[in-house]
């Protein structure tokens, strides 16, 4: 799946097999301090 820059998301796995996610970012800047949660059922920060 591809997500544009900028578009709010969230990614379920909704079947009953195991889910392995790799996470592939593209740019010039690939740090994670712009993540904004929006909704977090986990309560991360």
């Amino acid at each position: 799946i591809y997500i544009p820059i900028g578009a709010v998301h969230r990614l379920e796995n909704p079947g009953k097999i195991q889910l392995e996610l790799i996470e592939v970012q593209t740019g010039s800047y690939l740090g994670e301090d712009d993540i904004i949660r929006i909704e977090d059922d986990y309560q991360r920060t």
